[in-house]
């Protein structure tokens, strides 16, 4: 049962936007442009995603601070470089996520080990080793750089491959008979992950472009659904759910819908992270998009990475006051 927290702040890290002149709301603080009299280290934006997660909350009368990572963007040092402008120590963090096995959210993974420097857990679905290629109607392909186990292991990674709902914090192995058990802190969950989504709606259709290896790179099998996509859900006290995304390829409704079925709360308060609604074959999805999200009547809509600037006018101009900007470096305060 996900636990109610009293505050989720999420900063991006990596994301296809930067803009410097952004004002701070109450809902979103973002990076000073000068200090000290000087402008500050401008980050970089780059096509892929990443964001810290931090809760605080209330368990057994005291007040607990928890971090995590979701993603770790496309290039090797863009997560670094980001993190070390915005003043953020990796070793605090308790988890790693990753959305999904696609190299614009992991290819900073091992810079990240490098610098929390320690053991830590990485929860994600086995799918995400594939051997992937995109292949195009014309026939074109190109092979998808891919996670390798052995590596991540070198740096301290401790690989945790779950396709079903799991919670965070979790709790350390422990030895029940001779076998070594998961065990999950269901008093304390103030995270879960969705784990494989599944596809209900007709218009969200996956990555109809991957395609995974079989025997070989001669032998590609059609592999539309991206089964390896998750999401972070968080329950906000007095607010709703706070759904977080890396691309959306399980299609942002299915998203929100599974999100809602599994914790029985149907109150969102707001969705943030890739919607995946740009690019050919997508755009066609925006309407039905924005008729869902009308009917599930979010507080907030903060579009990120691959949700596209056709889907995010659209969206603007259908719930402009739901709407809120991304920039690398925004810190989303709930």
């Amino acid at each position: 049962m996900l636990q109610e927290v009293n505050n989720i702040n999420i900063t991006i890290l990596v994301d296809n936007i930067t803009d410097r002149l952004l004002p701070s709301l109450s809902l979103v603080k973002r990076p000073p442009l000068i200090s000290n009299k000087r402008f500050n280290k401008p980050p970089i934006a780059e096509h892929g995603f990443s964001t810290l997660v931090e809760i605080s909350y209330k368990y057994n009368d005291k007040k607990i601070l928890k971090k995590f990572l979701f993603d770790t963007g496309v290039s090797k040092n863009g997560i670094t470089y980001n993190s070390n402008i915005f003043g953020i120590n990796f070793e605090d963090i308790e988890t790693i996520i990753l959305s999904h096995g696609h190299f614009d959210h992991f290819s900073g993974l091992i810079s990240v080990l490098k610098k929390i420097n320690k053991p830590i857990e990485i929860i994600t679905h086995p799918d995400a080793f594939l051997r992937r290629w995109i292949v195009f109607p014309d026939g074109r392909k190109a092979r998808m750089d891919i996670l390798d186990e052995e590596e991540i292991k070198e740096f301290g990674g401790i690989i945790i491959k779950n396709n079903s709902i799991n919670y965070l914090p979790r709790l350390k192995t422990t030895k029940i008979n001779n076998n070594n058990k998961d065990m999950l802190n269901k008093n304390n969950s103030i995270v879960l992950i969705t784990g494989e989504i599944p596809r209900i709606t007709k218009f969200e259709k996956g990555f109809p472009l991957q395609y995974k290896e079989g025997k070989d790179e001669n032998d590609l099998i059609a592999d539309p659904f991206v089964k390896d996509d998750q999401a972070l859900v968080m329950l906000l006290k007095n607010k709703g759910l706070v759904i977080l995304t890396g691309c959306g390829h399980a299609g942002i409704i299915n998203t929100i819908n599974y999100a809602t079925k599994v914790t029985g709360i149907k109150k969102v308060h707001a969705i943030i992270g890739g919607f995946h609604l740009t690019g050919e074959g997508y755009e066609e999805s925006i309407p039905l998009t924005i008729n869902e999200l009308l009917k599930i009547n979010p507080e907030y809509i903060i579009p990120c990475h691959c949700t596209g600037w056709k889907a995010c006018n659209e969206i603007i101009k259908s719930m402009p006051q739901k709407y809120i900007q991304t920039s690398v470096g925004s810190t989303f305060c709930f």
